[in-house]
């Protein structure tokens, strides 16, 4: 597929990657799956499973946010040109789909019973579980960023409040000071996304505060990224506004005195924006999940099921990454796809799909309009029992655009929509 037609077909229609289609399913109960977490691989997982099995499963999705509120495109919102209620959809529509949505928090998972128990809601039991959990930050891994730390350094990795907490410390902030993101050693949520909030920052210092600086800490010996893409981006229209320093991992904070330390300097910012390294979500910890680095769950990649524990599923973030696989929104909801054809399969007393195939595209907007993108093709490797890049498939944006940014906007609601709607 020519990069312009994968690009266009991923913005119509919202990841819509082709699985194989599911044979009719008699009337019969299948059995029950509940879903904890229903962000870009859990919602997407709750949907597809009910869909593609007939209304056959029973699904119980859990989760403790109220509302859907999206991480991409959420340093829009930074940047100024979006409010957190454009990120922000509902659950409201998985009625329609048969879905039972319960808003509460896991606080624990037995993988031999079968049982999980409800902060609020006492026991549930399941047939097969999936979780998709999402990240947990990694505050200790930094010196001094501690809870009285975490109140005035803040790291908006995970959209609402501190999106908006962040935003007004920018708005506060005077002109000519200067914003310090500190970015950790890959893998991380999401690649190009703090560089892309370097540019949103720097595009509202532009217009409100243009003596005002961005310096980025990065770990990392380069951009991890798109790092053409969106070094043209800064020398054309942040000159002299943003600044990279890469090989700076930020090894403490001060959260007092408004310091980031790396083992070669000490940086004073009006801002701090400070990434703490990443892992699995809390409850794939709970759960016994975590497998490798004591960070990432290791899964079947054709099915998604946990090598640490049977009948367990893991989608998103907190899985171990296959080779150049980012840990994407898209990516995430492929994963929920994925895990859905499979369990329908597997609950059928059938086998799954042998040769899977995964895309994943995300949009960074470098301006107030104008956006990049990097798109890329996954195709199960039998032999590796892992996903490989497809070389020659995919690609990045020739250049930044406007047209880029709408078709970056319309990614947004098209996915969306596939997972909520």
């Amino acid at each position: 597929m020519k990069r312009r037609d994968f690009l266009k077909a991923t913005a119509a229609a919202g990841a819509a990657t082709r699985f194989p289609s599911v044979r009719a399913q008699s009337r019969r109960s299948l059995g029950r799956v509940i879903v904890v977490g229903g962000g870009y691989g859990g919602a997407t997982a709750a949907k597809y499973l009910r869909r593609w099995s007939g209304g056959a499963i029973e699904v119980l999705l859990v989760e403790r946010s109220a509302e859907f509120v999206s991480c991409p495109v959420s340093n829009l919102v930074l940047g100024g040109t979006k409010s957190l209620a454009n990120i922000t959809r509902s659950y409201v529509a998985f009625a329609d789909h048969g879905v039972q949505v319960i808003h509460d928090v896991v606080t624990a998972v037995d993988g031999k019973s079968g049982k999980l128990t409800l902060q609020h809601g006492g026991d549930l039991s399941w047939d097969r579980l999936i979780v998709s959990p999402g990240i947990q930050l990694m505050h200790d891994r930094i010196e001094g960023y501690d809870a009285k730390a975490q109140e005035t350094v803040l790291h908006a990795w995970k959209a609402g409040p501190e999106t908006l907490a962040l935003r007004k410390q920018l708005e506060a902030m005077h002109d000519g000071g200067v914003f310090v993101i500190a970015i950790p050693l890959a893998p991380y949520r999401c690649p190009p996304a703090p560089y892309e909030r370097a540019c949103q920052v720097a595009s509202y210092f532009k217009r409100a505060k243009p003596h005002s600086k961005v310096l980025i800490l990065d770990a990392n010996e380069d951009l991890t990224s798109e790092a053409s893409l969106f070094k043209a981006a800064w020398s054309e229209l942040y000159r002299g506004m943003i600044e990279h320093r890469p090989n700076s991992e930020v090894r403490e904070v001060d959260a007092r005195a408004m310091l980031a330390k790396t083992d070669f300097d000490s940086v004073k910012g009006d801002v701090l924006n400070v990434l703490p390294p990443m892992r699995a979500g809390e409850i794939a910890r709970a759960a016994g999940l975590i497998t490798a680095n004591a960070r990432w769950c290791g899964v079947d990649w054709l099915s998604m099921e946990s090598i640490a524990q049977k009948n367990i599923h893991v989608l998103g973030d907190s899985v171990l990454p296959a080779p150049a696989m980012p840990k994407s929104g898209h990516m995430a909801n492929q994963h929920g796809k994925l895990a859905a054809a499979a369990i329908v399969e597997l609950m059928n007393g059938r086998e799954p799909d042998p040769q899977p195939v995964l895309t994943s595209t995300c949009y960074s907007f470098v301006s107030d309009k104008e956006a990049i993108h990097v798109a890329s093709v996954h195709r199960y490797n039998a032999a590796e029992k892992t996903f490989e890049p497809v070389h020659g498939a995919g690609g990045v944006s020739p250049a930044r655009s406007e047209a880029e940014g709408t078709y970056g906007w319309a990614w947004a609601q098209a996915i969306w929509n596939d997972m909520l709607g």
